[in-house]
This record gives C-alpha cells, structure tokens and sequence, in this order.
C-alpha cells in the first residue's frame, strides 16, 4: 500500500498532462557494481573540476527530456547555446505532444525571456528575475536552465569512475552518483517540494535518483544524464554539450516588447 501511494505520488510529480504508468524494467547501468579502481573522492573531484570549468566557458547543448508512462513516451527537446562566465544564452523548447508545443527563452542580465504561452500573448516577451524562476517537476530545471543541471550534477554523491566510453566519436570517462532530497528538491516551487518530501517519507528514504556525468581526456564535461525510474514513473533528462569554448551570441528582446510576469507554467517551462 505505502508503495503505491509513492508511486501515485511521484508519477503526478513528473509531468502535470503527461499520463505516467508502469516503466517496464529499471535502469539496469544503477544496478551494476561500480567497476572503478579510482576512490570516491578521485571521482567526485574529477566531475567537479569539468562542472567547474565549463562554468568559465560556453558551450552548444541539448537536453532531452524523457517521460514514460501508460504505453506512451512523451519527449521534450531544449536545444541552445549558453556563455556560462557571462550567464548569457539562448534556448528553444520544442514538445509536439502539447497543446503550446514551442518556446523560446533569452537569458541575460540576470533575466529571463520567454516567449508564446497563455500568460504573454503572441508577439511579446514575458521577463522574469532568473533567481526567482522556479522548477515545477521533478529534474526539470528551472525554466530549462542549463546551469541549473550543472549544479546538480557537481552535488552527485556517492560517485564511482564507471569505465570509458564513446560519445559521439569522443573517448570520455563515465561518473555515476546519486542526487540526494536536498539536490532534486533544489528551487522547486513550494506545493511541487511538500509533495516530494511526502513521497520521500512514504518511501522511507530519498527517491531514487541516479546522476552520471561524462569527461573526455581534457577534462571537459560532455554529457550529463539525470534519472529516476520507479516502476511505475520514469524521467531522464540527458544534456549533451559540444562547440566548447565557441562564441555564443545572443539577442536580448527589446524593453517595448517585454512584460514583466510572476508566474511561467507550463510543461515547456520546466
């Protein structure tokens, strides 16, 4: 019974309008021996260092957002490209399921943009202070903010050197953690937090969610990947980061074409 009702609870957590049911098999990779001669401490430290230093660079990314459930995958894509050591950038959200299935969102000067969705209106920016957006979902950032990941990728605990690997034509080292109730829960909007400190008690522990982060022979950050696969929810919410150190441009929309609003929802706005 307490099961099921975890279940329940993290399934609504994922995606409000995304019907979530029965994952099928887990995560196999979680349930595998750490197969690294390197300590903890080593492979922490190594993450850390590649978070660290992406955070003075720019970079090319794309996330993509899995949700499983009743027979159905729903995918989400946030693809752009962020200066890291000026937090400026730029992102599109495509989700073809949804009713608005694309936005676009500017980040500079401490704010952000984001254009379409009920509360703007066509043709208009909606602008909020970045420090005060917040995540709606369990391992969705912040209004899709790529550096959001990153600070939760650098919390990883627990993490162990799982071998090398080949990403897109590049030998990178794979990091696997755990993400503990304080790092999953980190800017969640207050009911979306009561709600998985509810599911983390009923559990009788912290949810499951597993981190992995890929670092190719120079020490920089390529992928990181986040999960939580419980049966009956699944989320994976994988980056994928290339053009490292590239120029990143970005067009800030105009004060006349911007509205300062309080609240962003919806499934594209994390």
């Amino acid at each position: 019974m307490r099961r099921s009702l975890v279940l329940t609870a993290v399934a609504a957590l994922l995606c409000a309008g995304c019907s979530t049911a029965d994952a099928g098999s887990g995560d196999k990779s979680a349930a595998t021996s750490p197969s690294s001669s390197a300590s903890s401490s080593d492979a922490r430290s190594a993450v850390r260092g590649a978070v660290v230093a992406l955070r003075e660079d720019s970079a090319v990314f794309r996330q993509e957002i899995e949700l499983e459930g009743e027979g159905q995958v729903y995918g989400l894509t946030v693809t752009g490209g962020f200066d890291f050591a000026a937090d400026r950038g730029h992102l599109a959200v495509d989700f073809p399921e949804g009713a608005i299935d694309h936005t676009d969102q500017v980040f500079a000067d401490g704010k952000i943009y984001i254009s379409g969705g009920q509360e703007i209106g066509e043709g208009n920016w909606g602008v909020v202070p970045r420090d005060k957006a917040q995540a709606h979902y369990l391992l969705r950032a912040p209004l899709n903010d790529p550096e959001h990941v990153l600070q939760q990728i650098a919390a990883m605990r627990k993490v162990s050197r799982q071998g090398e690997e080949n990403v897109k034509g590049m030998r990178t080292v794979r990091y696997r953690g755990i993400l503990d109730h304080r790092t999953v829960t980190l800017r969640m909007t207050p009911d979306v937090r009561t709600k998985t400190d509810q599911a983390r008690e009923a559990l009788g522990g912290d949810l499951p969610v597993f981190a992995d982060a890929w670092v190719d022979g120079r020490g920089r950050l390529v992928q990181t990947r986040m999960s939580l696969n419980m049966s009956g929810a699944r989320v994976t919410l994988t980056m994928a980061l290339s053009d490292i150190g590239e120029p990143v441009r970005v067009t800030v929309p105009r004060a006349a074409d911007s509205i300062p609003v309080t609240k962003v929802g919806g499934i594209l706005n994390g």
